[in-house]
């Protein structure tokens, strides 16, 4: 096997790992178990679980960072580039449960050296809704009242907090478009300029 389908590998199973057993429970047995390799493999890729936790943050969020950029820079009406962050997010979330629990919960309770690292990475993503509302804003579509770094922790964590109904108490009657609708019509009611 290649070393990067190995790497993947063991990502794959670091992600199922941490969100069924929780991060301080989980081993780098379990996780080799599920990989299907052997301990010492896992010592190639990763110098300890807070690496293997990184990379499994940095892949999952790179992914979805890297396709939502595809598709809002082939856009310009910043009502529609939210529709885009949201239904992306929320596709990601349902998609790859064991990746949603991971980012919700376990970098929630890890040190600190992974929430700094959290709050570096997690900044790149979330900031594109700032970059959007402030977009809006320059447009007259939102507005300037409204400060763009505190409107997006409001977005994200509504987003968040859908995310993690879903994928705990497995409430999955609501459609991406739905759930994307709602929270998008309560949100975009607060920030869009009277006469649009």
């Amino acid at each position: 096997m290649k070393a990067e389908n190995k790497h993947s590998k063991i990502i794959t199973a670091a992600t199922k790992v941490f969100a069924k057993k929780g991060f301080f429970t989980a081993r780098i047995s379990d996780i080799a178990k599920e990989a299907k390799v052997a301990d010492g493999t896992i010592y190639l890729y990763f110098n300890n679980k807070y690496d293997i936790l990184l990379s499994v943050f940095e892949e999952g969020v790179g992914k979805i960072l890297g396709k939502t950029q595809k598709l809002l820079a082939a856009n310009d009406d910043p009502v529609e580039m939210l529709r885009i962050y949201v239904i992306e997010h929320l596709t990601a979330m349902r998609k790859n449960k064991n990746l949603a629990e991971v980012i919700q919960i376990e970098l929630r309770q890890t040190n600190k050296v992974i929430k700094q690292y959290r709050d570096k990475k997690f900044s790149e993503y979330t900031g594109i809704i700032t970059t959007i509302i402030q977009f809006g804003q320059e447009k007259g579509v939102f507005r300037s009242d409204i400060h763009p770094d505190l409107s997006k922790r409001i977005l994200f964590g509504a987003l968040d907090e859908v995310s993690r109904v879903w994928n705990v108490t497995l409430e999955t009657h609501y459609t991406v478009e739905e759930v994307a609708d709602q929270v998008l019509t309560i949100f975009l009611r607060g920030i869009m300029v009277a006469n649009n």
